[in-house]
């Protein structure tokens, strides 16, 4: 199951670079993975619904409790025929009703196949929400897809919104259940369900979230709007698998939680409504996509009616209509996407003679909406049987527990689903009095076939499981066996069980509902003088219109724009809440020495010191000079206390970070702006500042000494080499903390890129285009052989000729061609013997970037160091792709994630060699940081040269030089733009 997950992810990862080459083609290549995952399905099927299970487990992090547990059982079974089904036959029409971005198209479809498919197999509530949430999120791409219209986007968003606020109620509902439980896995939470009010709750908050996946009223709004979306989409997500996944979690846990107490009243209350309801609003739309998305949230509610009923023949019941919902919905959207295809339009008011046109067609709409109606022999008459069979033998039954009005409101939602389906049918395909000829549209005969082939599959789907019903009931009956019977008897899946009430309710809903829809002119009048009902997509309008406007006029009196206001509401709460809890603890504070080492006082005296004196300076150059001081002293601080990799880090962090602070501030007013507020105001910033000083220090003391348990340093150099390391440093980085190294170095990753964005204007090096980049031409054309100045380039340094020769320091020049390389040398070696002495991927990195900061200062341009033009995102993306592969490659030999192994070889010259595999994953470390070095200091450049600019006046107005001396001072006050000031700073 993993494997086949993990093949969904990586072909549609493939797909998009296969396009331009394949075009069309991609869709088949698509959809023969869901197909090959229905055939691995079909090959278990036997074993599975014989009472067995396919279990696969996976120990993510078995300290903390967190696993990976998939299976396989006759429910999952059940989800997964319809999942890869009808995605295989959703991709196939796809192949020839998508005009254009066949690779996008498709890679996100075959996406959300792999993301169903692990939802459905999830034993885990926390995996089971991952796999929820990344549905939710593919949908949103899919819905919003590249370059369509607003509509589009504000569709999408909608579905994000509401789902996703669904989503998180049920994580917090899933929090609470599993630990009220003990257990996350599902499988032991459904056999021991947890009890008492903190269940209770917890059952309620999931329910939220299967009523917004499932668009039950009033929370169904944003599956009609979604229609805007292409009909494959439609016909996979909002028919067959996403709107789904709400019926799928509610049958999973009906085991377990159909007694729980807010369980069965919440799912029939809204089931009922959204049954009758969304029927009623089926019959009056006029767009054959919203007809059918109408019809969707009706049916949906009768799924979670009849799962959450919590019977064995209600939940018989509600798998066969799972599985005839699932062929016949995404059947008729399929049809109505080739109508369209036809005439140009899905407007039922100017569609008419379609049918005499196309009989095949007509035909094949006709038995699915047949099977929706629920005649036979199809599939839908043989679950519209089980559920009037089973709620008439409830009623009978039920000791007046309300069965009956249950049963009523289902004779009433089937007649109303008798009736949308003739208005679907009609007004697709029907020959209207005076109507016009439906439009034609694209004639090519051969598109058409191919889009009507999957169709035909699925509505022979439709027609074989009705007719095959043992085949159905073998397949259903295994999952409704563990459900309880409401004291009637086990009901049976046939084609006929001779004159019963269920065939008489049966036949009395086909009856009403053909006369609804012919009593509609008279019914129209009625509906057009009852008061209007609420509508919930003006309700959502309304709702969003709100939040906005009230979060606007909350940020306008919290974000005031001043980086003091800030930094004193986060000292402030720091005081109140941790420092309250520090001054009523029972237990003294502690009294550690003051210095443990007589060198720690002089480097005491220079951090003190250059702090002091940092908060009384008014230049900006002295400040950053000052800050590096104090970060320099607290390296000593570590060398001294015996961590030289810590402190190798913590020198190379503040030479960098100096080196572009002092690049950014050559732009800026070499002065800070005047001191702001009274006398008062700075006695109390004044007297914050020392608190949260004071705070920290006490924080720091306390929690040193609070350790209670051994210290894990033992465990570390224990097993240091087994790791085939003597750093231990090092080897925590890559093997024992791989994990944190991981989610940091893409956090460095994404904040680069973020911050880069910020301080580079469009105007700057790489201008805008397509995308917001415009390419940088060919490295031959930015550096021809002659210098502008008319001398002969240099090829080593080629971006330094474009320099004029005043601003070019020879001296400088001379030195960085010597020591770049020397540099670059040094850097690789710090990568390659992290694993036995100070060093690693890390601090390479970071030496890199010195070198990188040097070439910078000779020739302006950080992004031509290398001796092609190497985009910094691209090196940094490899850096974290190649950690990412190198982690996971384990996984592939059966071992866990980013374990390392030791490789040790014999050579007859060289003798004995051994390497450590997690050296591979430093090295996508040591990449990471030179591209994100390179990118801040490309980023710099730009930024610079337009603030230098606005100084000067020559790109804009003295408001731009006023407004970046405003932004420049440090409480938000104006600081000094004077040309004496700027010039002193560059001399």
């Amino acid at each position: 199951m993993l494997v086949l997950i993990a093949v969904h992810a990586v072909v549609a990862a493939v797909l998009p670079a296969l396009a331009p080459r394949l075009g069309r083609a991609v869709w088949p290549v698509a959809a023969a993975v869901p197909l090959a995952t229905l055939v691995w399905a079909a090959a278990l099927a036997p074993a599975v619904l014989d009472g067995g299970e396919a279990v696969e487990r996976f120990d993510w992090a078995p300290s903390l409790g967190l696993e990976v547990v998939l299976r396989l059982d006759s429910l999952s079974l059940l989800m997964t025929g319809i999942v890869s089904g009808v995605g295989a036959a959703v991709l196939c029409y796809g192949a020839r009703y998508t005009e254009e971005g066949h690779g996008r198209e498709s890679a996100l479809l075959l996406a959300f196949a792999g993301a169903m498919l692990g939802l459905v197999t999830a034993d885990n509530l926390l995996v089971l929400y991952v796999f929820w949430e990344l549905t939710t999120v593919v949908s949103f791409l899919l819905i919003a897809g590249r370059g369509r219209t607003g509509e589009h986007r504000e569709a999408a968003q909608q579905a994000l919104i509401t789902t996703t606020g669904g989503g998180l109620a049920m994580l917090l509902g899933f929090v609470m259940l599993g630990e009220a439980a003990g257990t996350y896995r599902i499988s032991e939470l459904v056999a021991d369900p947890p009890a008492g009010g903190h269940a209770s709750a917890a059952v309620v908050l999931v329910l939220v979230g299967v009523l917004t996946k499932s668009a039950q009223m009033p929370l169904h709004g944003w599956l009609p709007a979604a229609m805007v979306a292409p009909t494959t989409v439609s016909a996979y997500l909002h028919a067959a698998a996403m709107v789904k996944a709400g019926v799928y979690l509610t049958a999973r846990l009906a085991p377990g939680f159909a007694e729980a107490a807010p369980w069965r009243p919440v799912l029939l209350a809204f089931g009922l409504v959204s049954l009758l309801l969304g029927a009623w609003r089926a019959l009056w739309e006029t767009d054959l996509k919203r007809i059918l998305a109408y019809g969707t949230v009706s049916e949906l509610g009768l799924l979670l009616v009849l799962f959450g009923y919590g019977s064995r023949n209600a939940a018989l019941a509600g798998e066969v209509m799972l599985l005839a919902h699932a062929t016949f919905k995404a059947a008729l959207f399929m049809v109505t996407g080739l109508v369209e295809h036809h005439t140009g339009t899905r407007d039922t008011g100017r569609l008419a003679g379609l049918g005499r046109r196309r009989p095949v067609l007509l035909v094949l709409a006709a038995l699915a909406a047949a099977s929706m109606a629920g005649l036979p022999p199809l599939a839908g008459y043989l679950g519209h049987e089980a559920y009037f069979d089973t709620f008439w033998e409830a009623a009978r039954h039920g000791a007046g527990t309300g069965e009956e009005w249950v049963l009523a409101a289902l004779a009433a939602g089937s007649a109303l689903t008798v009736a949308y389906a003739a208005r679907y049918l009609w007004g697709a395909f029907g020959d209207r009095p005076g109507a016009a000829p439906s439009p034609a549209g694209d004639p090519s005969r051969d598109r058409a076939l191919g889009m009507a082939a999957p169709i035909a599959v699925l509505v022979a789907a439709t027609l074989a499981l009705g007719v095959w019903y043992p085949g159905t009931e073998a397949l259903t009956e295994p999952y409704a066996q563990r459900l309880p019977l409401q004291g009637e008897k086990p009901y049976h899946l046939a084609l006929w069980h001779g004159p019963t009430p269920a065939l008489a309710l049966s036949a009395a809903a086909l009856a009403a509902g053909l006369a609804l829809y012919r009593a509609r002119p008279a019914l129209a009048a009625l509906r057009d003088r009852a008061p209007r009902a609420p509508d919930a997509q003006e309700g959502y309008r309304r709702l969003s219109g709100g939040l906005e406007e009230a979060a606007v006029r909350f940020t306008r009196r919290t974000q005031v724009g001043s980086l003091p206001a800030y930094l004193t509401v986060l000292l402030v709460a720091v005081l109140v809440v941790p420092g309250t809890a520090l001054l009523l603890r029972d237990a003294p504070l502690p009294a550690p020495p003051l210095w443990a080492s007589a060198v720690q006082v002089p480097l005491g005296v220079v951090v003190l010191a250059a702090a002091v004196v940092l908060a009384r300076v008014r230049r900006r150059l002295s400040a950053a000079l000052l800050a590096g001081a104090v970060g320099y002293g607290v390296a000593g601080f570590f060398l001294v206390q015996g961590a030289p990799d810590l402190a190798l880090a913590q020198f190379l962090v503040e030479t960098l970070t100096l080196v572009v602070i002092v690049l950014v501030l050559r732009g800026l007013p070499a002065r800070f702006g005047a001191r702001p507020g009274s006398p008062r105001t700075r006695r109390m910033r004044l007297a914050l500042s020392l608190a949260g000083g004071a705070l920290f220090g006490l924080l720091a003391m306390v929690a040193s000494a609070a350790r209670r348990d051994p210290a894990v340093s033992a465990y570390y150099t224990g097993h240091v080499k087994e790791a085939g390391s003597h750093n231990v440093v090092n080897a925590i980085i890559v093997d024992f903390r791989a994990m944190d190294t991981v989610v940091e170095i893409a956090v460095l990753l994404v904040t680069a890129v973020g911050v880069a964005a910020l301080i580079a204007l469009p105007s700057g090096e790489f201008g805008e285009g397509a995308g917001g980049v415009r390419p940088r031409p060919p490295a031959a054309d930015r550096y021809p052989d002659t210098a502008r100045w008319g001398v002969p380039r240099e090829r080593w340094l080629p971006e330094a000729e474009d320099m004029p020769p005043h601003d070019r320091s020879i001296l400088l020049e001379v030195v960085t061609r010597v020591l770049f390389p020397a540099v670059l040398v040094l850097s690789v070696y710090l990568l390659y013997s992290g694993h036995l002495r100070p060093g690693g991927g890390f601090a390479g990195g970071l030496v890199a970037g010195q070198a990188f900061a040097l070439r910078y200062l000779v020739g302006g341009r950080a992004d031509t160091a290398f001796a092609g033009p190497v985009d910094p995102r691209v090196i940094a993306g490899a850096g974290l792709a190649l950690a990412a592969a190198a982690g996971l490659a384990p996984a592939v030999f059966g071992g866990p994630p980013l374990a390392a192994a030791v490789l040790s070889w014999d050579l007859p010259v060289l003798g004995h060699g051994e390497m450590a595999t997690s050296v591979v994953f430093d090295t996508g470390v040591y990449l990471l940081v030179v591209g994100v070095c390179l990118k801040l200091l490309s980023a710099v450049g730009p930024a610079q040269a337009s603030v230098e600019e606005a100084l000067r006046g020559g790109g804009g107005t003295g408001g731009s030089t006023a407004a970046a001396g405003t932004a420049a001072g440090p409480s938000g006050g104006p600081a000094p733009t004077t040309s004496d000031d700027h010039g002193s700073d560059h001399r």
